[in-house]
């Protein structure tokens, strides 16, 4: 069932000032790489629905309510599809595509369980990413094979291979490694709930081995593996274990903004 229009207006401004832009400038790239990067410093990627057992929905009202209105994080399927969204109605043209996660992936060639926007911005085409919960490109890439694109303290280039299509690739310790992989096959909204439902449910999936959180913040990255919470700062990395399920909901509100009942 469409939205009414105004509906979705309200709904725009309300996901623009939860990543904190009180409106939309021009429609350019500037903007697009300025959203991004919003995104990444305000809404956490998250899997605490699944560990928890709590049914995911990919319809966008439904994380329109989750992630704008319920000031939640979500993964990959959930916060591409709506940033997705988002893109569309401020008049971006949006493409769909699906990725291997080949980072610390032992069982090669991976799953295609990861979804990542391939964004039109002034005729040229970025590959646009919120979904992730570990370093990756905090601005859009620009889609030129062999471009290096330095961002901060991190670079990044896109390759392409015969068989996997575009590779996102990192430089680390001085070698280019792959992050994911992805086939300019065209996707559509139902193409993501196979393999959403599999991540979700699948025994040998690790969005059900421990929680994972993960922000970028001003000074660095505050993320959660299994029980620890590791805040990355200026001045290094403070690890802690919340000793108490009081503590725990009070960690993830001071360092998340997550707030759970």
């Amino acid at each position: 069932m469409k939205q009414p229009e105004t509906t979705v207006k309200q709904d725009v401004r309300a996901y623009l000032k939860r990543i904190g832009q009180e409106e939309a400038g021009k429609l350019d790239a500037a903007l697009l790489f300025e959203l991004q990067n919003s995104h990444l410093h305000t809404v956490p990627y998250e899997n605490l629905d699944i560990l928890n057992r709590q049914p995911l929905s990919l319809e966008i009202p439904d994380l329109l309510d989750k992630i704008v209105y319920r000031q939640r994080g979500g993964y990959c399927f959930e916060l591409n599809a709506l940033f997705g969204w988002l893109l569309r109605q401020l008049g971006y043209t949006v493409h769909d595509r699906m990725a291997r996660f080949w980072r610390q992936e032992e069982n090669v060639p991976p799953k295609r369980r990861h979804q990542v926007l391939k964004v039109e911005a002034e005729g040229d085409f970025y590959l646009v990413d919120v979904g992730v919960g570990g370093i990756v490109p905090r601005r859009p890439i620009r889609m030129i094979e062999g471009l290096e694109q330095v961002q901060g303290d991190e670079c990044y280039k896109l390759e392409r291979d015969a068989e996997f299509g575009w590779l996102l690739c990192e430089l680390k310790h001085g070698s280019w490694e792959w992050i994911y992989s992805f086939t300019e096959e065209p996707q559509y909204a139902k193409d993501f709930i196979m393999p959403s439902f599999w991540c979700e449910h699948a025994e040998d999936s690790i969005f059900r081995q421990g929680a994972m959180l993960a922000v970028r913040t001003s000074s660095g990255r505050n993320t959660v593996a299994g029980e620890e919470f590791r805040i990355f700062d200026d001045n290094g990395v403070h690890a802690f274990v919340p000793k108490s399920e009081d503590e725990y909901k009070e960690a993830l509100r001071k360092y998340f903004n997550i707030h759970l009942l």
